[in-house]
């Protein structure tokens, strides 16, 4: 039998309508720092972003796949942190941010809320639920 994949890390990459509004979105409201800027030509295409081991590339759409078209829709990310959830709600509110669910615990033990980027990308920031051989 063939050993099984033992992932590490996961990265997304998210293609967005405005390039600038949704780098201001992650980098400001949700606190994402910006990794890389990717140019191409002299002109702006993606930037890589980062908060902790997590990693989101957010891309230009180009419009190929017809102008507006429905994103995130389906789609939904999960961020684990160590972090007080109250505390990142609290301050992403303060940002000019909308929480779709406000922080909840949940039955099964993490504390948990809930929004979407400017194109309607779901996130789920939770806390690191207890561990069972803890």
């Amino acid at each position: 039998m063939a050993e099984p994949l033992r992932g590490r890390t996961l990265a997304a990459s998210l293609t967005v309508n405005d390039l600038d509004t949704s780098l201001r979105w992650y980098r400001d409201v949700l606190g994402f720092e910006v990794d890389k800027k990717h140019e191409r030509g002299g002109k702006l295409i993606a930037v890589s972003l980062r908060a902790g081991d997590v990693r989101i590339l957010i891309g230009q759409d180009d419009g190929a796949k017809g102008a507006n078209r429905a994103k995130g829709d389906g789609f939904s990310l999960m961020l684990e942190t160590d972090q007080n959830v109250d505390d990142i709600a609290r301050r992403i509110k303060e940002a000019g941010g909308t929480l779709d669910l406000e922080p909840t615990t949940m039955p099964w033990g993490p504390r948990m809320f809930r929004l979407h980027d400017p194109d309607g990308f779901k996130f789920t920031i939770s806390s690191i639920p207890a561990r069972a051989d803890s």
